[in-house]
């Protein structure tokens, strides 16, 4: 399998070279990021993201440079065989948002205006009832 993804990312890199594309190029047309596309060539992208996503982005980048998937797919089937990974997930400090914390905006600003803009309303009713003798 990995010689056929990287019978794959050499096809791709040589295509890319033929057309004059840089890895930039290539970023900004299939929204792609450059070092996943660099991964691509070089057949290591299974290193860096889920299979899945890998052979998303494959074909996504074949379609790009406009090369036959179906043909380069029937050519080389295991380098777009999906197969299912168990990942291991870690959460670590700082992943998980801290709710109504002042360091995550200033999402209390308006709700403080809000509250100062209610009262000056209340308290200048008070003032005019006072003034007016309805209390």
């Amino acid at each position: 399998m990995n010689e056929e993804i990287n019978r794959v990312g050499a096809l791709l890199r040589a295509k890319r070279k033929e057309m004059s594309l840089t890895l930039k190029e290539i970023e900004n047309g299939t929204s792609i990021r450059s070092s996943y596309i660099e991964a691509i060539e070089e057949g290591k992208i299974n290193d860096h993201i889920s299979n899945i996503y890998a052979v998303g982005f494959i074909k996504q980048y074949i379609s790009f440079l406009g090369l036959d998937i179906e043909k380069i797919a029937n050519e080389y089937p295991h380098a777009f065989k999906a197969h299912a990974e168990k990942h291991e997930f870690s959460y670590g400090i700082g992943t998980l948002e801290v709710r109504g914390s002042l360091g995550g905006g200033v999402k209390w600003l308006p709700t403080l205006l809000w509250a100062g803009l209610s009262a000056g309303v209340v308290l200048m009713a008070w003032f005019l009832a006072r003034y007016l003798g309805v209390f």
